[in-house]
């Protein structure tokens, strides 16, 4: 399983030598995110960023896909990370209130964080596995990486309660 985890990685790596560096537009991904509403799985606009990477003819191979793909990710990820970090603020804030005293939600959404990076990995991992005999296998495991990192990013901002 780990050997599968590391071939999606560097398949998905721009350190693989592929394309020319594909760049998305983070402000893409910005809106988007900003757009999704409160409750939805996944944002409807979710790939915006990498088809417009894509477009250009660096983008339109196998390897440029993938490799657009990757860098909208890691801007979802960033995203992703931003909030956490919020929900973990107001948690933290509830928490010293005392609103509970059943569970920490500090603890239960720093545990739950955790599992969610080990399940996301190993089903995006077993995905690449299920097409490792054809090209498809990168785009399948990027794609995976993508749509799972934001719909995790729009269940940790609506984790708040608005």
């Amino acid at each position: 399983m780990k050997r599968g985890v590391a071939a999606v990685i560097f398949a998905c790596s721009p350190a693989a030598g592929w394309a020319q560096d594909l760049k998305i537009d983070p402000a893409i991904v910005r809106t988007c995110f900003e757009a999704t509403e409160v409750g939805a799985l996944f944002p409807s606009c979710l790939g915006q960023a990498s088809a417009q990477c894509q477009d250009g003819p660096e983008g339109s191979t196998t390897a440029g896909m993938a490799e657009c793909i990757v860098a909208e990710t890691a801007e979802w990820d960033a995203i992703l990370n931003e909030e956490y970090k919020a929900t973990q603020a107001v948690n933290a804030a509830n928490d010293r209130e005392g609103r509970s005293s059943i569970l920490d939600r500090t603890d239960a959404l720093r545990d739950a964080q955790r599992a969610w990076i080990a399940f996301r990995d190993a089903d995006c991992a077993a995905r690449y596995a299920i097409w490792q005999d054809g090209t498809i296998r990168t785009i399948v495991g990027a794609n995976c990486h993508l749509t799972m990192t934001a719909s995790r990013a729009v269940q940790l901002r609506d984790m708040r309660g608005f």
